[in-house]
């Protein structure tokens, strides 16, 4: 049955960049409702990989697999049309624009007859200011509020929000986390949960090891351009062991 195929599976991998190879038949599945913890130094592969996934860079060769399915992601738009939603460091947020705006940013609802129908504002505060809720902001911020004036882990709320909304199946979140204060931290890491709670499988990307370790089932360690280690989880390494696979340490011992 098809609920029983693994969400993505990343077959073979292959990019070049010229000369540089980059990704080396890289290998990656993601089950549905899981939290998939990717690390390396930098260099790694990791943001190459994504890249790949979500449609901003074309790879060399290989097969992506969605829900059994082979596709080309030749776009970002084609991941988001396979239900794949990446939120980057900086949110991917348009500063100038409301809260309500950047949820809906080019699939906002429309009301009125068609060539004259217009973007309905009322709908877009109202489910904003559900899903502002929902991801556990708790201070009342009105969704016509600028994204420039939030803090960054408020932005990230957005973002994170945006994904479950449009109900995405995978939520790819690279370096969260970055930045952001203890509070905002801990707020991110729990919009992680949630997502997971209500059936999202996501990808977190992260440096700091700790706070990977609060929220992953399982973790996936890159090392110059292929994956090392693929099945480490919070329960069977410790954070020293997993180090010690980023750096390659654990060959020498």
């Amino acid at each position: 049955m098809a609920e029983d195929l693994p969400l993505v599976e990343m077959r073979a991998i292959e990019k070049w960049y010229g000369r540089v190879h980059a990704l080396r038949s890289v290998n990656l599945t993601i089950r549905r409702g899981e939290i998939v913890g990717l690390l390396g130094d930098n260099g790694a592969g990791k943001s190459t990989l994504i890249k790949v996934l979500s449609g901003a860079v074309p790879y060399t060769s290989g097969e992506i697999r969605i829900k059994g399915e082979p596709v080309r992601m030749r776009s970002t738009q084609d991941a988001i049309a396979r239900g794949i939603e990446t939120i980057y460091q900086d949110s991917a947020l348009v500063p100038q624009l409301s809260i309500a705006r950047n949820l809906f940013l080019g699939r906002e609802p429309r009301r009125g007859p068609r060539l004259f129908d217009r973007m309905d504002q009322k709908t877009m505060n109202e489910v904003a200011s559900a899903l502002l809720r929902r991801v556990g902001i708790s201070k009342a911020i009105p969704p016509t509020t600028p994204v420039s004036s939030l803090s960054g882990g408020e932005r990230q709320a957005v973002a994170i929000a945006r994904a479950m909304h449009f109900d995405s199946d995978l939520i790819i979140l690279d370096e969260p986390t970055n930045n952001l204060g203890v509070a905002e931290t801990q707020g991110v890491l729990r919009f992680v949960r949630e997502a997971r709670d209500t059936g999202h499988s996501c990808i977190f990307i992260a440096h700091n090891i700790h706070h990977v370790f609060q929220v992953v089932d399982r973790m996936v360690v890159m090392r110059r351009g292929t994956i090392v280690a693929d099945d480490l989880t919070p329960r069977t390494a410790s954070i020293a062991e997993v180090e010690a696979v980023i750096t390659g340490e654990h060959l020498a011992a």
